[in-house]
């Protein structure tokens, strides 16, 4: 058959029109949308009117197709959240990752440049989770001589990372998913 169908064939789908629209406003309830439905649906039937069997019924054949459209649509929306402020769009953005990554590699740099005791209590009490005495334990020092090296430690590695001595990072910086973790290990102890 021609890809652009017969002309009783196009005679039959302008025919159609006035009953798929109102086959559309009682599915949709709604005369635009309705209308883009119908406008759908006859493009998508013209686009594959070589599929069309002549002699079978072009109505039901196009209020299926009306039909389909409707309910994918339908189906696609209830999905859809509501956003017309873009408020929800605006907390679901993520801030670039290069950043957090150069901070890492600094963070590294500078747990790197600390003398090896202070490294180690830092690391085992700020980023493994041990308590004073489990870290005193696995050093062989006393209780005290940690707490004094994690402290020196987190000064030294404030000072490093050029924060302020106390181990606060700016508030007003651009998220970085790599400040709790550098400020869980500057905290430590406290």
């Amino acid at each position: 058959m021609n890809p652009q169908g017969s002309a009783s064939l196009k005679a039959e789908l302008l025919g159609a029109i006035p009953s798929l629209r109102a086959f559309a406003m009682s599915l949709s309830g709604n005369i635009d949308r309705a209308d883009d439905l119908v406008q759908e649906t006859l493009v998508k039937a013209w686009s594959n009117l070589g599929s069309f069997t002549e002699g079978t019924n072009m109505s039901a054949w196009l209020f299926t197709i009306l039909r389909n459209i409707f309910y994918s649509e339908y189906r696609k929306r209830r999905r859809e959240v509501a956003d017309p402020e873009g408020q929800i769009a605006a907390r679901l953005a993520s801030a670039p990752s290069q950043n957090s990554h150069m901070d890492f590699l600094d963070f590294q740099n500078a747990l790197q440049q600390l003398s090896p005791d202070q490294r180690e209590a830092l690391i085992l009490v700020g980023a493994s989770g041990m308590s004073y005495e489990e870290a005193a334990d696995i050093c062989g020092c006393a209780v005290g001589t940690m707490k004094s090296r994690v402290n020196r430690a987190r000064n030294r590695l404030g000072q490093l990372l050029s924060t302020a001595a106390d181990g606060e990072f700016d508030g007003d910086s651009i998220w970085n998913p790599a400040e709790p973790a550098m400020e869980k290990m500057l905290r430590a102890g406290e």
